[in-house]
Order: structure tokens, then C-alpha cells, then sequence
């Protein structure tokens, strides 16, 4: 349930967004979404974790690509918004508008989901060619960029080829988006494999702010991102993860995909909650503050 009483102007899966006129305000809910349906039970503090960590990223990378944050702090929102304080402090971002790309651009180093699933059948990744004898989870050559498009609730993002993304966006455009995805991928691998994490592929999203090319949404959560721990990294099975698959695995266990998810068990929910906030505090190297 949301924690404010004022109907957003925009709903994803997870986040409510409010159009401010010249900005939005962004706000991280703990709803979770599996297999395109947002299930009926909440995650205790995911929107925060969710929100936190991409400041994080934004900070980290900010001299790398620039993005759309305006202020996280409470004493910069609206007035309208102020009564709600509480609830938003540390879920929301109050960010500039930027006309935003069209596809998502995902960034894949290490084999896993539907990019496993096509490999296995036919030997590539969204058409990529890559060398034979990989396994589940095997770390790729190089990252590879995965693009698809945008999906509206329900429906499924679908992956597409490098070339049909140049269509759309224009050989340039797609071009910048493909080398400032993996450049932004890179380095966020780098800094957390220090920290014990593995980025097994990610999500991004780039909109455009006075003619630059610039970072916005969530970065690198475990929302958009598959975070396996390093420590127990084993090639040729699924790996653990700090991510919603602990979810997905519990679904694919107890439900036949007929009808409307089941609920979530306490004992799920808390577990998830404790994989978010544990993948937060991993990466940043900070307390998680709740």
C-alpha cells in the first residue's frame, strides 16, 4: 500500500511517479513483481533499499555518465508532499524530466535466464554469437549488450537484436546507448566484486537532459540486476542470489502459473526483505538505516 494519499500521474510494478511539471517525484513502494504480475504481499523496506542503493550508484558513477537527480532529501519536497514525509524518506528521488529511450538496455557478463535458456537452443544471446562449452552461470568473454523493448504491465519485455534497437533509436544513438551501457556496467562490476558481489547482468534506462545522454530510474538494484554472492560462485548450476529470485524459485515451486499468484509466507517475505537489504549494505559498505 502506498503511504500517501495523493493518486500518482503514473504507476509501474514498484514505483509511483508524480509529474511536477519541469520534474517528477519518484517514489519507491515495497510492492514486488514476478513474471509480469505485482504480487498481492509487500516487502518490508524494499522501496528504501531500492531507492538507497541507487544513490549509491548515481554517486559512484557520476563521473562516468551524468543522470536526473535533483535532491532525496525531505526538505526539498513539494509542499503537497511534505505532510507525508515519514513514509518518503529515503523511497523517494525528486528528479529533472529527460525524454527518455525507448528500450531498456541490458548489460549480461555472465550466462543466466532467458539468455541461458537461448544458448542452450541455439548457441547465442539476443543473436549474439558466443563460444561453445558455456554452462549455466559462465562468466562471458565480455559483457554483451542485450537491449529490449519497454513492456507496459502485464505484458512481457521482449528482447531484441542490436540491429532492430539502431531502428529504432538510429545507428548513433544506439550506438552511445551500447558503449555507455557497458562502460556503466564495468565499473559498477569492478567496485562490486571488491565487495564480494557479482553483477551477473543488469537493467538500465538513459533519457536525454539538455542534448546529453543521461542515467535515470533505478541503477543497479536488485530489482534490475542479478547480484550472486562471489564467495559461492560455481559455474554449471544456479548460483545464490541477494535478488527477487528467491521469490521467482518459491513461485515456480508452489505455483502452476494458472490464476493469480499465491501469497507469499511470512518466512519468504522476511528472508526476501533481509536479501535486499543485505545486497544494499554488501555494495555501499554502509548500515542500512530503517
Amino acid at each position: 500500500m502506498s503511504g500517501i494519499d495523493i493518486k500518482p500521474d503514473a504507476q509501474g510494478k514498484v514505483r509511483d511517479i508524480y509529474d511536477l511539471g519541469d520534474k517528477l517525484l519518484m517514489v519507491a513502494t515495497d510492492r514486488i513483481s514476478a513474471f509480469d504480475y505485482i504480487l498481492e504481499d509487500e516487502i518490508p523496506h524494499k522501496g528504501a533499499v531500492l531507492t538507497q542503493i541507487s544513490l549509491f550508484w548515481l554517486e559512484q558513477l557520476k563521473d562516468v555518465i551524468g543522470n536526473h537527480l535533483i535532491s532525496a532529501d525531505v526538505a526539498d519536497l513539494p509542499e503537497q508532499f511534505k505532510p507525508y514525509a515519514d513514509y518518503l524518506r529515503g523511497r523517494f528521488m525528486l528528479v529533472k524530466k529527460a525524454e527518455m529511450f525507448p528500450v531498456e538496455c541490458i548489460v549480461r557478463g555472465y550466462l543466466a535466464g532467458s539468455g541461458l535458456k537461448e544458448y542452450q537452443k541455439q548457441g547465442t544471446v539476443c543473436g549474439i554469437q558466443l563460444p561453445e562449452g558455456l554452462v549455466n552461470s559462465s562468466k562471458l568473454p565480455e559483457p554483451i549488450f542485450t537491449p529490449s523493448t519497454k513492456a507496459e504491465i502485464g505484458d512481457h519485455d521482449e528482447n531484441i537484436s542490436f540491429e532492430r534497437c539502431a531502428e529504432i533509436l538510429g545507428e548513433d544513438a544506439a550506438t552511445q546507448l551500447r558503449d555507455l551501457a557497458i562502460k556503466v556496467y564495468s565499473v559498477a562490476r569492478d567496485h562490486a566484486a571488491e565487495n564480494g558481489i557479482i553483477i551477473a547482468d543488469t537493467k538500465f534506462e538513459f533519457g536525454v537532459i539538455d542534448g546529453q545522454i543521461i542515467l535515470a530510474d533505478e541503477v543497479l538494484t536488485p530489482d534490475s540486476s542479478r547480484f550472486w554472492p562471489g564467495d559461492a560462485y560455481e559455474p554449471g548450476r544456479d548460483q545464490a542470489s541477494f535478488d527477487k529470485q528467491y521469490v521467482r524459485d518459491w513461485l515456480n515451486a508452489n505455483w502452476d502459473r494458472q490464476g493469480n499468484p499465491p501469497h507469499l509466507p511470512q518466512e519468504v517475505i522476511e528472508r526476501t526483505s533481509q536479501k535486499y537489504i543485505a545486497a544494499y549494505e554488501k555494495i555501499s559498505g554502509k548500515k542500512f538505516e530503517f
